[in-house]
């Protein structure tokens, strides 16, 4: 049997970039997956698509991050779709960048909601349906800690707020054989932050092995801590930035 043969997971944010890494790397180990969306629906059933050519099963879910009850709709949804959850990965996010003076109320409750709330809601909602060797899996940034340009505060903030939630879920499922960790990628290649991007030079400039990551560099690690590998380790903090908080 494969190595996740048999398991279940959700990817929040699954449509692009790092998400449809995770779910694409997710399904070839064996596991049946579904992702949320929120804009980019063709993209998302192409992911689906390719998921299931890999003779899994692939859903898609129409899940706004940001609103609480799609959040645990879409955690509910997967539990009724596979039968079973295993696996959850919280991966949805955005970025609003500005210095603090110009960062608006709407941007705040957003971020927040999105990388704070929403990764509360939906382990809260997963451990529900969750087993033991059930995984939880959190996506946050290296800018969580080191903040090296200005106009970070609201995002860094927002993710920093998982290294705390992290070691606290740790604690609260551990004794039900549920793992849970947290992934901090540095500069890495998506649409949100392209490697031939403005800001592209002045990244690669702090990275001591001189370029972006792949989305793959970071499904690969989300899919150790996923499978037997990941079994001993909880309440850790994963840093796949190429150095550049070293």
């Amino acid at each position: 049997m494969s190595e996740l043969g048999g398991k279940a997971a959700l990817v929040t944010g699954g449509s692009r970039g790092i998400g449809a890494a995770i779910a694409l790397r997710l399904a070839e180990l064996g596991a049946d997956v579904a992702i949320t969306y929120v804009n980019a629906e063709e993209r998302a059933h192409e992911v689906a698509e390719q998921i299931r050519a890999h003779g899994r099963r692939g859903v898609v879910i129409a899940a706004d991050s940001a609103d609480a009850a799609a959040v645990i709709g879409a955690v509910d949804q997967t539990k009724e779709e596979f039968g079973r959850l295993d696996i959850l990965v919280n991966n949805a996010g955005v970025y609003r960048y500005g210095l603090i003076d110009d960062v608006s109320l709407e941007d705040v409750d957003l971020t927040l909601g999105i990388h704070t709330r929403a990764v509360y809601l939906a382990s809260q909602a997963a451990v529900r349906h969750m087993t033991r060797g059930g995984r939880i899996i959190s996506i946050g940034s290296s800018l969580s800690e080191r903040v090296p340009y200005p106009g970070m505060a609201l995002y860094s903030m927002s993710k920093s707020a998982l290294t705390g939630f992290t070691r606290g879920l740790a604690r609260d499922v551990g004794e039900r054989g549920i793992t849970a960790n947290l992934v901090h990628p540095g500069s890495t290649d998506t649409d949100m932050n392209p490697a031939d991007g403005e800001t592209a030079a002045d990244e690669i400039a702090l990275i001591p092995l001189g370029r972006y990551g792949d989305p793959a560099d970071i499904a690969n690690t989300v899919a150790f801590l996923a499978g037997p590998g990941g079994r001993q380790i909880t309440g850790a903090s994963i840093t796949v930035d190429g150095g550049s908080n070293a």
